[in-house]
Parts: structure tokens; sequence; C-alpha cells
């Protein structure tokens, strides 16, 4: 969240009421996370997969949404100190 890339969600005592906090965290970061998915649209690997989002979302949609799988493996890259693996970004074992 710190990063932008979700909403955080509003919840009390069990009832939830919708989402908060669009403007929480740093803009910079989702600024570069968005500059990540324009330049990793050149790989055919990253292309195949924004191409089938745009058949199901709007194009700002899937790009969000590329944005947020970039931004998880990221995280776990930093998490377990291990370097980027396309097999998992991609979903293949």
């Amino acid at each position: 969240s710190y990063s932008r890339l979700i909403r955080c969600k509003a919840e009390s005592a069990g009832k939830s009421y919708g989402t908060i906090g669009a403007k929480k965290g740093n803009p910079n970061l989702k600024w570069a996370f968005s500059e990540m998915v324009i330049h990793s649209r050149k790989y055919p690997a990253v292309r195949k997969i924004y191409e089938k989002l745009l058949q199901k979302h709007t194009k700002g949609k899937a790009m969000a949404i590329v944005r947020h799988k970039l931004g998880r493996a990221i995280y776990f890259m930093m998490i377990k100190q291990e370097p980027f693996n396309w097999n998992l970004f991609f979903g293949k074992k």
C-alpha cells in the first residue's frame, strides 16, 4: 500500500465500508511502477499478459493489474533476497 498499488479497505466491527486512502503512500513509487509497466511491455511475455488483460479490461485497468503484479514480484524479491524469476512471475513451473 505504501507504493499506492492497492487501496486500503475501510472496515469496522466486521463491516466493510469500501476503500479509503487513494492518496496515501508514495506517489513517486506509483509513477516508477507505471513507467516500468510501459517499458516492460516490449518483452513478449509481458506483452502477452497485457494483451490478454486488454480483452477483458480497459487500458488503465490492465496497466494497473500488471503494475500490481510487478510490485508483488519486487516485494518478494526483496523479502526472499532472490533474483527475479520469470517462471514464477508468469506462472510457469
